[in-house]
């Protein structure tokens, strides 16, 4: 078994001589105040104690973690007490991730995690080891991890040797769209790379007693420039940004209020919170927002800028690899088998200069999420990104259809009665504070057939001979392309509101992770046949799919997919 890097010690012996710093102080003031013969004058004893405790716990906690590269599988071993042991076979990793902080990198250290397509919590992670030892541990998993790919997938074909040709053709086994070898997201001007230096690089010359495998090389996709780094800074909204100003302000609540009346004060903001008027209240409040705004977009600006710096997307083999980061470094891969699905992503800033971004969702694990969302192309030009798409997933050019012109009008009768909802609630804030003039609030309804028709326009969908693609969204716009044979259910739903209309939305899942912002793509307010035709024919193409691959891997059993 090999060591973590010595410093793993440290920061353990650290880590644990706080925790179990406080544990005892915790005990004595509770016990204190329950049993008088316990002193709170002990506490400085016991927290000495607990400090002794916790650091002498993280450096054997150090002594007893151990990880080794097997044949078949990455074995860790942990545990002081109770001991656990993984051994986790190379058929199941579908990411060995790199990440490096500000401190990490000035002392030459990193973070191995190893992901499984099992859910989206890392399954073993290695706290710290050099940056030298985080790269070998990363392509030798790699590199043996498609070698247990290779081998399943010379196990599928071999079946297929003694098949004539012509026949072969019929049943298969057909590779899916991602996993074929004609250079999916190629370009004429990219150059394949050779070996390099850091994570992500080309893998080293592999050979067996009884297989050679050629040198793989990395093939580099996409580097994202100046410009579109910046543009895709100014374009986008991170919600953290938001969850960052509360932060902030739950810590300086005092600081933050005076800022703001002092900014508010020379434009007619009151001096103080007790002795403004109502119009002084109010400039204060619209001059607040606009500051909350203001700050929050430049947060959002400065981390996403921080996150994507010197963004690099290439390929190994059949793995997606990329890096980013300023202060955090990140290195990753995508292996190409577990894609679910690929969206196409723009918002009305991005469309009004015409560029757009590209994610693919893989099953169970996802660093940009806590789903299974990665970003391929954070920005580039809408035609360089199309074409990304289409060589990616081989889908047809969609001839997109729209729910009928029925869903706009249920939309206008929507947000119309959101606007509504809004105004009476105005109307209950006057009557419990200073202000009157609720009435102002009415200017909402002027936003309503706007947003119905915003909403109604970008509702768009397309059913291919081997893909769906669906889009929706305004304010982020989403167009998914999902083959069918990585469907797993096909659900039609309809509400109160939609029977009486005829309507139904299709809920299409994959095996991808579902998070707070991505949810699964639907195809809203069609009509009831149309949905129908739909669902049955996902159902059926799906099924077909399932029949073809089933033929690949066929072991003598019959499978009735109906």
């Amino acid at each position: 078994m090999n060591r973590l890097h010595p410093l793993s010690a440290v920061v353990y012996a650290l880590q644990y001589g706080f925790v179990w710093l406080w544990i005892p102080v915790f005990l004595v003031v509770v016990l204190s105040g329950v049993f008088d013969p316990i002193r709170a004058a002990w506490m400085p004893l016991f927290a000495l104690a607990g400090l002794a405790f916790g650091l002498v716990y993280g450096v054997a906690y150090y002594y007893r973690f151990g990880y080794q590269v097997t044949e078949d599988t990455f074995d860790v071993a942990s545990g002081v007490f109770a001991r656990r042991s993984r051994e986790i076979p190379y058929g199941r990793i579908q990411n060995v991730d790199i990440r490096q902080g500000v401190v990490q990198r000035l002392i030459g250290l990193a973070i191995v995690s190893i992901e499984t397509a099992g859910g989206g919590d890392t399954e073993a992670s290695l706290n710290f080891v050099s940056e030298a030892e985080a790269t070998r541990l990363q392509n030798e998993i790699r590199r043996r991890t498609a070698g247990a790919k290779n081998r399943r997938r010379r196990r599928t074909e071999r079946p297929m040797a003694d098949t004539p040709d012509d026949e072969a053709d019929l049943i298969g086994p057909r590779r899916p769209p991602e996993m074929r070898r004609d250079d999916a997201m190629s370009d004429p001007d990219l150059e394949s790379l050779g070996p390099g230096t850091g994570a992500g690089d080309s893998v080293a010359h592999w050979e067996t007693p009884t297989e050679t495998f050629a040198e793989p090389r990395r093939q580099r996709l996409f580097d994202l420039d100046s410009r579109e780094l910046l543009l895709y800074s100014f374009t986008s909204f991170r919600p953290a940004a938001v969850a960052a100003v509360l932060f902030i302000f739950f810590l300086a609540t005092d600081t933050i209020v005076e800022f703001f009346l002092t900014v508010a004060q020379p434009v007619g903001g009151p001096a103080d919170l007790e002795t403004g008027t109502t119009g002084s209240y109010g400039v204060l409040t619209i001059v607040s927002l606009i500051n909350g705004i203001v700050i929050t977009y430049l947060l959002s600006v400065a981390y996403t800028f921080a996150t994507y710096y010197d963004f690099r997307l290439g390929r190994i083999d059949e793995d997606f690899v990329y890096e980013r980061g300023l202060l955090q470094r990140y290195s990753g891969s995508v292996p190409s088998e577990k894609v679910q699905s690929v969206t196409v992503t723009d918002n009305p800033a991005q469309r009004l200069i015409g560029y757009a971004g590209l994610w693919v969702e893989t099953a169970g694990y996802g660093p940009d999420s806590n789903g299974g969302s990665q970003s391929a192309v954070p920005l580039a030009r809408r035609d360089r990104v199309y074409s990304f798409t289409e060589n990616l997933t081989d889908v047809e050019t969609p001839a997109f259809r729209s729910p009928p012109t029925l869903a706009r009008r249920r939309y206008l009768v929507r947000y119309g009665l959101v606007a509504a909802g809004i105004v009476a609630v105005a109307f209950g804030f006057t009557q419990v504070t200073i202000f009157d003039r609720w009435y102002l609030a009415a200017i909402v309804f002027a936003a309503v057939p706007v947003a119905a028709h915003l909403r109604y326009v970008n509702l768009e969908y397309y059913v291919g001979d081997e893909h769906l693609v669906i889009r929706r969204g305004f304010w982020r716009r989403r167009t998914t392309i999902i083959p069918y044979y990585r469907i797993q259910t096909v659900s039609t739903r309809r509400s109160i509101f939609q029977r009486r209309l005829g309507l139904a939305s299709l809920i299409v899942d994959t095996a991808s992770s579902q998070s707070f912002s991505w949810t699964a793509p639907t195809i809203y307010d069609v009509d009831l046949e149309d949905a129908r035709d739909v669902h049955q024919t996902s159902r059926n193409r799906l099924q077909s799919a399932l029949r073809e691959r089933a033929d690949a891997d066929d072991h003598g059993l019959s499978v009735d997919f109906t």
